[in-house]
């Protein structure tokens, strides 16, 4: 049986998903503020938190989804299907672009594309028996995985790493380590991870670039995606990735992490008592982290050992701030808002990366040039949007608050409705 929601982590859910929307989102990519914009390559901005605040966030939740700790062949299943709705939902948000039939543009493109993304949505969306959801999880999957290898032209460098894949490839280690293992050896594995993956990028020469290093391009962790997934990496890159194979050990461990509190969550403890201890401890692990950043830069591309210190210290600390005023000090009246959004992620994740590339597809006369076209998410920024604002950075910003806003009245709807989508 599942434990009761904890409302202060789908609250802080519902926060990271908000922030996760608004730096995925700006009216343009020319004119952010500087805390909505992740670091060059070294430190650590607002925006770079939100990543590693959802693993820690995944991780959290597992005890509460697995209290009994039961492990047997069909719950094995169910953790591999998972990871692999997860994985494929990610890989599909890459594919989007790329699809094509019979030589289509235009709307009718847009409407096989839509009507793709459904037939999808619903396979990996939908609620069915478990036993559908295997057979619908590895076929969605043997499709992608072929049309990415395969000979067909537009699908030879679709992008394979990203974040929901490797939400999918860390839910699947820290879910069986969960159910197979102690806390004592869950910690042993999780710095384990983080000293292995310390070793490999500071004393591991790298092939072709000499001395081990952890500059953009010349590091391990970006040759062996290079040498693994030449032509499926980050478009921004071409050869290295950011959600990358190295990188994700270290990634592992902030799942970990997130999951171990959430043991200590369940302890036999007041919940004053469990506060003042796990704040203590994000605060330790913060410090550990700003102290390993001396020899192992904060990286988030690279998911440095201490970034996943420094990262999981503050959201152990911004989850007990929150647990203090909505578990103890029972201040509720101000969660709706991130109820509504953190109990609903994943349908979140999907469609909000998709409805900006749809509208991006979707051309009108532009007002001022009568020979070009404009599309819908340019003429709303440039006509509608800008001439509000004097301050670029304030219409880039309120053009991301309204779409959040219209995904807040969505998600508001499904709230009501009491319908969440789960993979």
């Amino acid at each position: 049986m599942k434990k009761e929601r904890l409302i202060s982590l789908d609250v802080f859910r519902g926060f990271t998903i908000i922030l996760m929307t608004i730096v995925n989102n700006p009216g343009s990519w020319a004119h952010i503020y500087p805390p909505l914009e992740h670091a060059e390559w070294n430190g650590c901005t607002p925006t770079d938190l939100v990543f590693p605040f959802f693993i820690f966030i995944m991780g959290t939740a597992i005890p509460f989804a697995m209290p009994d700790k039961h492990f047997d062949s069909s719950i094995f299943n169910k953790i591999v299907v998972r990871s692999i709705r997860i994985f494929c939902l990610g890989l599909f948000l890459n594919y989007f672009g790329k699809i094509h039939f019979l030589g289509l543009e235009g709307i009718p493109l847009l409407t096989i594309r839509i009507l793709i993304t459904t037939i999808v949505g619903i396979a990996l969306l939908g609620n069915f028996n478990q036993k559908i959801k295997t057979y619908l999880a590895f076929g969605v999957l043997g499709i992608l995985l072929f049309l990415a290898y395969s000979s067909i032209e537009s699908f030879q460098e679709v992008r394979i790493p990203g974040v929901l894949q490797r939400i999918g490839i860390v839910y699947f280690f820290t879910s069986l380590l969960f159910l197979k293992t102690s806390p004592k050896i869950q910690i042993g594995i999780a710095v384990l991870l983080l000293l292995i993956y310390w070793f490999l990028m500071t004393c591991i020469s790298v092939p072709g670039f000499g001395a081990a290093n952890f500059e953009k391009g010349t590091n391990l962790a970006a040759w062996l995606d290079n040498s693994i997934l030449n032509g499926h990496l980050w478009s921004a890159s071409k050869t290295w990735d950011p959600e990358g194979i190295l990188s994700t050990i270290p990634a592992i461990a902030t799942g970990i992490i997130g999951m171990l509190i959430g043991q200590l969550l369940n302890i036999q403890a007041t919940k004053i008592e469990i506060t003042k201890k796990l704040i203590v401890l994000g605060i330790s692990l913060i410090a550990l982290g700003l102290i390993w950043s001396l020899v192992f830069p904060i990286n988030k591309s690279l998911w440095s050992s201490s970034y996943v210190l420094y990262t999981a210290g503050l959201a152990i600390s911004i989850l007990m701030i929150l647990y203090y005023l909505i578990e103890i000090a029972n201040y509720k009246k101000w969660t709706k808002l991130f109820l509504i959004w953190g109990v609903n992620p994943m349908i979140v994740f999907f469609l909000s990366g998709i409805l900006p590339r749809v509208w991006g597809m979707i051309e009108i006369q532009n007002p001022e040039i009568a020979s070009e076209k404009i599309n819908i998410n340019e003429y709303f920024y440039t006509y509608v949007i800008t001439p509000q604002f004097l301050n670029p950075l304030n219409a880039s910003l309120a053009y991301a608050l309204l779409y959040v806003l219209f995904w807040t009245i969505i998600l508001y709807i499904f709230y009501k409705q009491k319908l969440i989508f789960k993979v």
